[in-house]
């Protein structure tokens, strides 16, 4: 109970440092993610090493889980500014899509403001054909965007599904780490008792033999 209640503070603790370095701008965002991936393997590379070092050690099982919580916390601050830097970036990105398009959109009005103030063709130019568009209509760029946003919407839920199956196999290889410390730890237990009794055995022979030659040594 009392390690569950120190990983909950720290993990609070690590939300609000987060929170309070949201980024403001899409440069800061990427350097936020660079940061995030160089964090991520180090607190990997940090946990591997605490593994071996704990498997050095008496109270195996006891140093692991010590190490998991501190891996734990670390990685959901990771995670926590991984979030907030990809969510300004997806923001960012919307905003300047919507931007692109109200701009087009005013241009097109703009447009149509002068054609409608120029003076009507002459009588014989009113049964022309009518010259297509050279660029595409508001309606038509309106769909573009909006499927272009859906894609956008199906490429994020894909890379969401890859995370977390990349997440899911992460945690399962690291309870395999920990089922075959936790075999090390019992075995070498074993070993370590087996030896006790054995030198215990050896001391209690090496006692009785010590006594069964003194009492068959001829009395001086």
């Amino acid at each position: 109970m009392k390690a569950l209640i120190t990983m909950m503070a720290m993990l609070a603790a690590t939300m609000s440092a987060a929170v309070a370095q949201n980024v403001q701008t899409v440069e800061q965002a990427n350097a936020a993610l660079v940061k995030v991936a160089q964090d991520r393997a180090a607190i990997t590379d940090e946990y591997a090493a605490s593994e071996r070092e704990c498997s050095a050690r008496f109270f195996v099982n006891n140093c692991l889980d010590k190490a998991k919580e501190k891996r734990r916390a670390a990685l959901a601050e990771v995670r926590v500014r991984e979030v907030d830097a990809e969510h300004f970036k997806r923001a960012d990105s919307v905003a300047k899509r919507d931007a692109d398009l109200a701009d087009r959109a005013r241009k097109d009005a703009d447009e149509a403001m002068l054609r409608a103030a120029q003076p009507p063709k002459a009588p014989k130019e009113e049964h022309e054909a009518a010259k297509p568009s050279s660029g595409p209509r508001l309606a038509d760029r309106e769909a573009q965007h909006e499927a272009k946003l859906k894609r956008q919407e199906a490429e994020d839920a894909a890379n969401a599904a890859k995370r977390s199956a990349n997440v899911t196999a992460f945690e399962r290889k690291q309870a395999e780490s920990e089922r075959r410390q936790k075999e090390v730890a019992r075995k070498k237990a074993e070993n370590e008792e087996k030896a006790k009794q054995a030198a215990a055995r050896a001391e209690a022979d090496k006692k009785k033999a010590a006594a069964q030659q003194a009492a068959s040594a001829p009395a001086k």
